[in-house]
C-alpha cells in the first residue's frame, strides 16, 4: 500500500498571519533538496513508499473543507493511506472525515503548542484554533492525546476536559511513555508544538517547545499501526534558511517510515 502525499496549501483558518499556503511547496523542496536521502531512521526506503499526489485547488473559501475531505477520500478509495501537508491547522478536521470513515476508531496524536480546541475563533468555527472541537463533536477519534501543549486557556482546559483530552504540556514529558495511543493511530503535528529555536518557521512562535528528537522518539514508540497524518503550519515567510522545512522533511520521513517499519 503506498503513502499518499498531498499538498493543501491554505491559510484561510490562519487568525495571526498569513503564508501557511507555501508550506507545502517549501516541504517538497526541502525533501528532495538532495542534502539528504528519502530513508528514515529505521532503514525503511521513504522514497519507495510515497506517491506524490499534488496539491488539491483550494480556493480561500469555507467551501474548500469539504474540497478536502473529498480529495483525502480519493486517495483512500485508491488504497492508499494519506500524509497531508499543510497549510494551517484548520485542514485537520477535514482531512481526519475522511480518513476516520475509512478506518474508524482511529486515536489521534497531536503535537502541538496550542490545544485548538475552541468552539469557535474570532467568529470562526473552522479556525485553525479550532479544529479538535469539531474532530471530537463528530466522533471522528476514539482518543486524543495533545503533546508540548503550551498557550493554555481556561476555555481551551474546560474544552479539554469536556472531549476527554489527554493534555501533556511541556512539564509532564516524562509521563508521555505510559500516555501514547494505541492504534490505529493518526498523527497530527503543528510545528509550532516545537521551540522556535527548532522550527523558526512558524506564525505563531512559542517558546519552551519540544525538540525536533523529541517528536521523532514519541513517534517511534507509537506500538499500533499509524495510518496517516498531517504536517501543518510551516510558513516560509518566517523561516529561516530553510531550516524549519528541513524539520518538516526530517518528520515527513520518520512519520512515512513508522507507517511502514518492518513487520507491517
Amino acid at each position: 500500500m503506498a503513502i499518499a502525499l498531498i499538498g493543501l496549501p491554505t491559510d484561510r483558518g490562519s487568525s495571526f498571519l498569513r503564508g501557511c499556503a507555501g508550506g507545502p511547496a517549501a516541504i517538497r523542496a526541502a525533501l528532495h533538496g538532495g542534502s539528504s536521502n528519502l530513508f528514515a531512521e529505521n532503514g525503511v526506503d521513504v522514497g519507495a513508499v510515497l506517491v506524490d499526489a499534488g496539491d488539491l485547488a483550494l480556493d480561500g473559501t469555507p467551501g474548500e473543507i469539504d474540497a478536502i475531505t473529498a480529495g483525502v477520500a480519493a486517495q483512500l478509495a485508491l488504497g492508499h493511506e494519506v500524509i497531508a501537508l499543510g497549510g494551517d491547522h484548520a485542514v485537520t478536521y477535514p482531512v481526519l472525515r475522511a480518513v476516520a470513515a475509512a478506518q474508524p476508531g482511529l486515536s489521534i496524536l497531536h503535537f502541538d503548542a496550542h490545544p485548538d480546541l475552541y468552539d469557535s475563533y474570532d467568529g470562526d468555527r473552522y479556525s485553525h484554533a479550532c479544529p479538535f472541537a469539531r474532530i471530537m463533536e463528530d466522533g471522528l477519534a476514539r482518543r486524543l492525546v495533545q503533546v508540548g501543549i503550551r498557550a493554555d486557556t481556561a476555555a481551551l482546559r474546560a474544552q479539554a476536559a469536556r472531549f476527554g483530552v489527554v493534555s501533556v504540556g511541556m512539564d509532564r514529558l516524562g509521563e508521555l511513555p505510559g500516555l501514547l495511543p494505541d492504534g490505529p493511530v493518526y498523527v497530527s503535528i503543528d510545528l509550532d508544538g516545537l521551540d522556535p529555536a527548532y522550527a523558526p518557521g512558524v506564525s505563531h512562535h512559542e517558546p519552551g517547545g519540544l525538540s525536533t528528537r523529541q517528536v521523532i522518539a514519541a513517534i517511534h514508540a507509537l506500538a499500533g499501526p499509524v495510518i496517516g497524518g498531517d504536517i501543518v503550519e510551516l510558513n516560509p515567510v518566517r523561516d529561516v534558511n530553510g531550516m524549519t522545512a528541513m524539520v518538516a522533511a526530517k518528520l515527513l520521513r520518520e512519520l512515512a517510515g513508522t507507517m511502514r517499519r518492518p513487520g507491517r
